[in-house]
């Protein structure tokens, strides 16, 4: 079996752990391809690595599964590696929260050993996409968690017009606008308010940042919907975050949302659970008096 290890590069203290994520693979005689960054970032940490099969320079490589090893925004940015190709993610969580990973860095040898067994389940995100009637976006135009249309700087409102369908029209006064898939319900949509929504479920989330109306509230449409959004900004620009990838555009780029033509292959536990994963990490009915 070979994986395409990725990692964060900022966290120093967990990373070190990722020495019985490499003990593990030797252990199965498995081999590995490494991101260049993470790689050289590990060595100058002084962290023990064998030798990789192959040094991942750019996104041209092969594997049967792709290591995520940080937070949810390195899965992002794995995701992104990735891109279309059948390849499963499996998300080891050394960061914080961790909503989409769902495999802890504390046993990396039972995981490893969970794998080779098939003792796991598949499951299958949708994500979408962003494109542009003029300019090609620079960045990666597919995000798993949500695209984000904002201010590009501290200047006022901006006016955000999103047609759906190319019929119904949603004007929005606010500081931007989040298009959210599924697995990005738990991200930036949520802490400006936005609703909570399973994996499995074929919808996408329309969520104003500040609004600048107490009734412009989030709602919750199909995800075989074609969002078109035009923007009025006093700047004449502003940024689009896809999956955190920020981009300037100029306000007279109209960008259409719709949902992707493939989706994310992701690794969880059998026993993993999204409710108990919102229960545990939220705190759902904590008595935080305690």
């Amino acid at each position: 079996m070979k994986f395409a290890i990725f990692g964060n590069k900022h966290q120093t203290k967990k990373s070190r752990s990722i020495e019985q994520l490499f003990n593990a693979i030797v252990s199965h005689g498995d081999t590995f391809a490494i991101d260049a960054p993470f790689y050289h970032f590990l060595l100058g940490e002084g962290i023990a690595v064998p030798t990789p099969d192959e040094i991942i320079e750019n996104n041209d490589f092969t594997a049967d599964i792709a290591i995520s090893f940080g937070g949810d925004g390195t899965l992002l940015r794995t995701a992104s590696r990735v891109g279309s190709r059948a390849i499963p993610i499996l998300g080891i969580n050394a960061g914080r929260l961790g909503f989409l990973t769902s495999t802890s860095n504390e046993n990396l040898q039972h995981t490893i050993d969970l794998v080779h067994a098939g003792e796991y389940r598949t499951e299958e995100l949708g994500l979408i996409e962003a494109v542009t009637d003029g300019t090609e976006l620079k960045s990666y135009p597919f995000a798993l968690n949500e695209i984000a249309i904002m201010k590009h700087d501290s200047s006022s409102m901006m006016t955000i017009e999103a047609t759906l369908n190319g019929r119904d029209k949603i004007i929005y006064r606010a500081d931007g606008l989040i298009v959210a898939a599924p697995s990005g319900s738990t991200g930036y949509s949520l802490s400006v308010g936005g609703p909570i929504i399973t994996p499995n479920a074929n919808v996408l989330a329309l969520t104003p940042i500040a609004s600048h109306s107490l009734n412009a509230r989030p709602i919750i449409i199909g995800d075989d919907t074609v969002i078109e959004i035009k923007v009025n900004s006093r700047s004449h620009n502003f940024l689009i975050a896809i999956d955190g990838r920020n981009e300037s555009c100029d306000d007279t780029t109209t960008i259409t949302v719709r949902k992707a033509n493939y989706k994310q292959l992701v690794i969880r536990p059998i026993e993993h659970s999204f409710i108990h994963n919102l229960q545990e990490k939220l705190m759902w009915g904590a008595d935080i008096r305690e």
